[in-house]
């Protein structure tokens, strides 16, 4: 299983500003499995951190994630007290998977997963931004 968080611009009356990222809007957080379907989804305000959120995410999914074993993070989820709420809501261990420090390009095993999922939401027109005016013709 592996987690990620994505900023996002949809425009929403409820919106929130995280200033680690420096966005404004709203986060989605995700958990798919190794070959990149989604088993969790959860939605908050910018302001929300992301361990707490990940953590809300998978005490509302348990019943998806009971046989997960393994949860692959990325740094943003560093911590043993998330790590310990993890283990006692669904009895998974946490692996946090850190880039690298030499700050070149490097695929990291497991993480472009997560990437390739949140690309394919991405692609969904459907549940981004409003559609420009040139663009919902197409639909009229």
């Amino acid at each position: 299983m592996i987690l990620k968080a994505l900023k996002t611009q949809i425009l929403l009356k409820k919106k929130g500003y995280d200033a680690g990222k420096k966005i404004s809007g709203i986060k989605r957080h995700i958990a798919v499995d190794t070959q990149g379907l989604p088993h969790a989804i959860y939605v908050t305000t910018a302001e929300a951190t992301d361990r707490s959120s990940a953590v809300k995410m998978v005490e509302n999914a348990k019943a998806n994630l009971s046989e997960v074993k393994n949860i692959l993070v990325d740094a943003g989820y560093t911590g043993e007290n998330f790590a310990t709420q993890i283990k006692a809501i669904i009895g998974a261990t946490v692996e946090v998977i850190k880039r690298s420090e030499l700050h070149t390009f490097v695929v990291l095993p497991k993480r472009w997963v997560v990437e390739r999922s949140f690309a394919w939401l991405e692609k969904c027109r459907r549940l981004g931004k409003i559609a420009s005016g040139s663009s919902t013709l197409a639909y009229r």
